[in-house]
């Protein structure tokens, strides 16, 4: 699995033109799946996600993560973190996993964080069509793999 971190100001995902979910200061996760991953890389990646400390604290370093600061996260599927742009001119898509495995997954991933205790965690519809808003707060971007 592949998790795009972005620390946000806030973000929102509006499904399918209509349903609109927000969050306030915290992150803004996209989350791919490719063959081969499992619940143990979904755990790792969670537990990593709601430890990284990219949050300021009061001196204004990098030193607190999401449940210091009581920050919110908006998880959004994304197979294109496994597209590959290598040859020619269209991306392939054949390192990301097969749309019931990616589901299934994902589904678990979001079960996972949601267990975590978090302020709030809010989420995308897997395949669906999403218009995703980011204030990026840095900005401060991570990727982090689960291999």
């Amino acid at each position: 699995m592949r998790l795009l971190i972005q620390r946000v100001k806030r973000a929102s995902v509006t499904i399918n033109g209509q349903e609109r979910r927000e969050i306030g200061a915290g992150m803004c996760v996209f989350i791919g799946v490719t063959h081969g991953d499992n619940e143990a890389g979904a755990d790792w990646l969670a537990e990593k996600m709601v430890g990284l400390r990219i949050f300021e604290d009061d001196e204004g370093k990098i030193n607190l993560s999401l449940k210091d600061v009581r920050g919110e996260v908006l998880l959004v599927s994304q197979f294109t973190l496994y597209a590959s742009c290598e040859k020619g001119r269209r991306p392939s898509f054949t390192d990301a996993a097969k749309p019931e495995e990616a589901e299934r997954l994902y589904d678990y991933f979001v079960s996972k964080v949601e267990s975590m205790g978090l302020n709030g965690v809010k989420c995308g519809e897997f395949g669906a069509d999403m218009e995703v808003e980011i204030i990026n707060d840095g900005p401060l971007t991570f990727i982090i793999d689960s291999k």
